[in-house]
């Protein structure tokens, strides 16, 4: 999990799944026939927070927002199937790959979907890239020596001074377990994850819950994403920064970890989420996503300027781009989540 909602004052309503289950509401769908749920993955809320004030001034529609880790809203809506309450949901990947799979989301066309790229859409017109965003890993700025490469991380100085998000339950862990494995090969990566466990905290299912404790000192080193990243330190001073690690070749490389949109399969409000897609996807929202929360829109027709694009641009520099075979890895994802608990003893 990322961030939760900080702006209570927009007609929006923000849940955290542990606090809906723990008072046994749902959470979701409104029987009011101008609401619509959006399920999502954390990390967008300070862009959400005006493109949904922005929307029900629009259309008069109000949104419902029910916020969890990547997984966990994939899980929510699952096993509401036989009650849906969700219309739209957000997530990172493997998971919406995930969604899609055991049938919760269906066809969604957004308006403007001729000017996104293949990469930025699914074949079968599931779901849609809402923002690009990339893993990296976070540093403390008061770190000394710091850390450069993956294998610096296994220095006995980070004992008890790492952690990162539990792969299979959080994005940006499962992420870092792809990633790990791609620099280093298959087994290799999982033997390099083996030798951190001596370092390693211990699982966290919120890699938003990470940042805060390397700004203040309890963590050395962290995993994170770029967009989140950059929002945390512009937005909330936190005293860190972001890398790419080197790996064995010295080469930097980063994963591609995009915020995918899709409309729920059997939405209570189907015509209500798709109007919040196509607004979600419109140009002057797109345009927004850099300067509201170090987002980058997939839209070809969208070129974002100004200092926000210049940080995400200094935090890619000189960093390969590697974009996994997401359906590929979903079809494997019990199988790699499985061998990774395996190594580490999890």
């Amino acid at each position: 999990m990322k961030r939760y909602l900080k702006a209570a004052t927009v007609a929006v309503a923000a849940v955290s799944l542990a606090s809906v289950a723990a008072c046994g509401g749902t959470g979701g769908s409104s029987d009011d026939p101008n609401t619509v749920t959006l399920y999502s993955a954390d990390g967008l809320a300070d862009w959400y927070t005006p493109q949904f004030k922005a929307f029900e001034a629009k259309t008069g529609i109000k949104v419902n927002y029910v916020e969890g880790g990547s997984g966990e809203v994939v899980s929510r809506a699952d096993k509401e199937k036989s009650n849906p309450q969700m219309d739209v949901l957000v997530t990172l990947p493997p998971f919406i790959q995930q969604a899609d799979k055991k049938g919760v989301i269906g066809e969604t066309t957004p308006a403007g979907v001729d000017k996104l790229p293949a990469t930025a859409k699914a074949a079968n017109g599931h779901y849609v890239s809402l923002a690009n965003n990339y893993f990296t890993m976070i540093r403390g700025t008061a770190v000394d020596p710091k850390p450069e490469s993956w294998n610096d991380l296994l220095d006995p100085r980070f004992k008890q001074r790492l952690q990162y998000s539990t792969p299979g339950q959080a994005g940006d862990g499962t992420a870092l377990l792809l990633l790990v494995q791609h620099v280093f090969g298959e087994q290799q990566g999982l033997d390099f994850l083996a030798e951190l466990q001596a370092n390693n905290v211990g699982p966290s299912a919120s890699t938003g819950k990470l940042g805060p404790k390397v700004s203040t000192g309890e963590l050395s080193v962290a995993n994170s994403d770029v967009q989140m990243a950059l929002a945390a330190i512009a937005n909330d001073k936190m005293a860190y920064e972001t890398f790419a690690p080197k790996g064995p070749d010295g080469k930097r490389t980063t994963l591609a970890l995009p915020y995918f949109m899709g409309k729920a399969a059997n939405a209570p409000h189907a015509d209500n989420a798709q109007k919040l897609i196509d607004f979600l996807m419109s140009v002057d929202a797109q345009k927004s996503l850099a300067t509201d929360a170090f987002g980058i829109s997939a839209r070809t027709d969208v070129n974002a300027t100004g200092p926000n694009v210049d940080a995400i641009t200094k935090a890619l520099a000189g960093v390969d781009v590697w974009s996994p075979d997401w359906t590929d890895v979903n079809n494997r994802f019990d199988a790699l989540v499985d061998a990774y608990n395996k190594a580490t003893g999890q």
